[in-house]
């Protein structure tokens, strides 16, 4: 994928840099990024996109370009905002990633904040983190377990057990209630939130409370496998290749996936791009924490999945379109963003090229 990196992606994002400038993008209309509100759980992921483009490149015009974001997010602590479980998806690929590239200690402290923003949403009876807000208070979601790495992380940092403890809790809760004998996995379980009892699986953004949206296997692959790589337990790992196992089985002949693997046969020609660069990711995460040939299995199968992004579904050469990926899917049941790009989409499918390409400074 190196001659990809080179000759397609720089040249793409540089193109991005210029059309996006400093929005905050989520979903593209009419080929057009807009411009989110920066509480919106997505407004990390272009931050993060430049930020691993200077890493690999060394240019400092991708480094400039992110350099401020961490602090305008960090406002939204400070302000009326719906900030809520997804702030490691926001403080992750900024003010972590700037502290490991930089050393820039406002950074170090944003990012700790945000952990520690996130270690507040623990529900010690359930032993989850809640995921929204407003009258959810008993709702946690597959999507939490990419946040996980900020508790990690922040264990690490300060030498304090408890942001790892949290993390490990509701890993553990995912394992006995998200998990399926098949390697599926739910969207969203629900919890009295006053006692913590288990009350029952819900669909979320999938089809339905039984079904396999895409986009969650994807998370709940990738979230247990870095679970594994920072605690060493097994549980995890053996889980993670579970999910990716059933995932890679209903895959298509063009290794892109459906929005749900369960929905009815004329629904499932809806594709879900950003479904699969982050299980391509994810697969890479696994491959790196096998080894010989069950390393080999996963690295295979997340670079099938690449090609098949790379050559059908990439924007190259469309200079009307601002996505790097088509044909994402955000809230299928919902109606909302289906066959757009997505930037969550883009971000994984650049981090997924980043690891083929050699970049190892992993931020989830």
């Amino acid at each position: 994928m190196a001659a990809i990196w080179d000759s397609l992606l720089v040249p793409r994002v540089e193109q991005m840099m210029e059309q996006i400038g400093d929005k905050s993008p989520h979903k593209t209309i009419d080929g057009i990024y807009d411009h989110m509100r920066l509480d919106w759980w997505t407004s990390g992921f272009w931050p993060g996109m430049l930020w691993i483009m200077y890493e690999m490149t060394g240019d400092e015009r991708y480094r400039d370009q992110a350099w401020g974001w961490d602090e305008r997010l960090e406002q939204c602590f400070v302000t009326e905002s719906n900030l809520h479980h997804d702030v490691g998806f926001q403080f992750l690929p900024t003010a972590v990633m700037k502290y490991k590239l930089t050393g820039d200690t406002d950074a170090l402290r944003r990012g700790l904040a945000a952990a520690n923003f996130l270690a507040g949403r623990f529900n010690l009876a359930g032993r989850y983190l809640r995921a929204w807000n407003q009258e959810h208070t008993g709702w946690a979601i597959i999507d939490s377990m990419m946040n996980l790495s900020l508790l990690f992380w922040a264990s690490e940092q300060t030498g304090d057990p408890r942001y790892r403890h949290i993390a490990v809790a509701h890993a553990d809760t995912v394992l006995e209630r998200f998990m399926r004998a098949d390697g599926s996995v739910c969207h969203i379980a629900s919890f009295d939130a006053e006692s913590g009892a288990f009350l029952e699986e819900l669909g979320g953004q999938g089809y339905a409370p039984l079904s396999a949206w895409s986009r969650g296997q994807a998370w709940a692959l990738y979230g247990m496998a870095i679970c594994f790589r920072y605690t060493g337990e097994r549980r995890f790992l053996h889980t993670a290749q579970a999910i990716a196992h059933y995932f890679l089985a209903a895959l298509p002949e063009d290794h892109v996936p459906p929005w749900d693997f369960r929905a009815p046969e004329e629904d499932r020609k809806i594709k879900d791009t950003s479904a699969a660069s982050c299980a391509a990711s994810g697969l890479l995460e696994i491959a790196a924490s096998v080894q010989g040939a069950d390393a080999q299995l996963y690295a295979n199968a997340a670079d099938r999945i690449l090609q098949s992004l790379t050559s059908t579904y990439a924007t190259w050469g469309q200079e009307e379109q601002q996505g790097l990926l088509r044909q994402g899917t955000g809230h299928r049941p919902a109606g909302q963003n289906i066959n757009v790009s997505l930037i969550y989409g883009d971000y994984f499918y650049v981090e997924a090229l980043a690891k083929q390409n050699g970049w190892k400074n992993r931020i989830f």
